[in-house]
């Protein structure tokens, strides 16, 4: 199984718009995050894991094959706004997209073309697809099992494959979905910044410390701001077993 960061950051993407520090100055490519997103590639099973405004650029590099389910974690635009750009995917087939119900009532306000009873040609091909937290689906011959984190008072869904679990733009998470994470080697989490408190998505020192609670092998962390530092510099402030995510990082888990 591997696991492709195809974007690592947060909604602004690095480099900033307007912003001329360091990071946003620098020539090192880990150091530009596009928005988060990545893809799963089980035997011959591809699952991407959120649809962000990036898509078309991240997706541009990769060998063109089947798409064969989309788990959306929630709503927000730098998750879902290159959900349009799915369409050349659908010359291979429908494609299949899960989210819990509130993103679901989303996507079809935001577009409604794409799920309207007639559709015009050339519209993306989207099967829509409710799903719950701890109701086990299957894509392909790949089972997946959601649990859901908060990020401020929205639930949003994070998604458990064998022993890999990733989340993104979470704040917190109730002590009642840990047991969906028992057994988890390889953990993927958002860390915002390293201090200055967000409202809806945890720092570093949160994702470290719940990195602990899970009992992870290792963690990589994703959704960054230009915030955390130059990539060479900010890395060696980890311990040993967390890693900061890159654009084009590839695990095989």
């Amino acid at each position: 199984m591997k696991l492709r960061f195809l974007g690592t950051g947060t909604s602004n993407g690095v480099p900033v718009i307007g912003c001329d520090c360091e990071v946003c100055r620098s020539n090192d490519s880990r150091d530009k995050r596009l928005r988060t997103s990545a893809l799963l590639e089980v035997e011959d099973t591809r699952i991407l894991i959120d649809c962000g405004p990036d898509f078309r650029q991240q997706i541009l590099p990769i060998p063109f094959h089947k798409i064969d389910g989309v788990l959306i974690t929630h709503i927000h635009y730098d998750h879902v706004g290159g959900i349009d750009d799915l369409r050349p995917y659908c010359k291979l087939g429908d494609v299949d997209l899960y989210a819990n119900e509130s993103t679901c009532l989303g996507l079809r306000h935001n577009l409604p073309y794409c799920f309207a009873d007639h559709l015009y040609p050339g519209v993306p091909k989207l099967n829509l697809h409710s799903i719950e937290a701890h109701k086990l689906l299957k894509i392909g011959g790949v089972e997946v099992m959601p649990f859901e984190v908060m990020h401020d008072e929205l639930p949003i869904l994070g998604y458990r494959v064998g022993k890999l679990a990733y989340i993104t733009d979470m704040k917190t998470i109730s002590s009642s979905e840990l047991k969906y994470l028992e057994g988890v080697e390889t953990l993927v989490v958002n860390a915002l910044r390293w201090e200055r408190e967000h409202h809806s998505h945890q720092l570093v020192p949160n994702a470290i410390a719940f990195s602990k609670v899970v009992g992870a092998k290792t963690t990589y962390l994703t959704h960054l701001t230009d915030k955390i530092g130059l990539h060479q510099e900010a890395s060696k402030r980890l311990p040993a077993n967390v890693f900061l995510a890159y654009d084009g990082l590839v695990l095989d888990v």
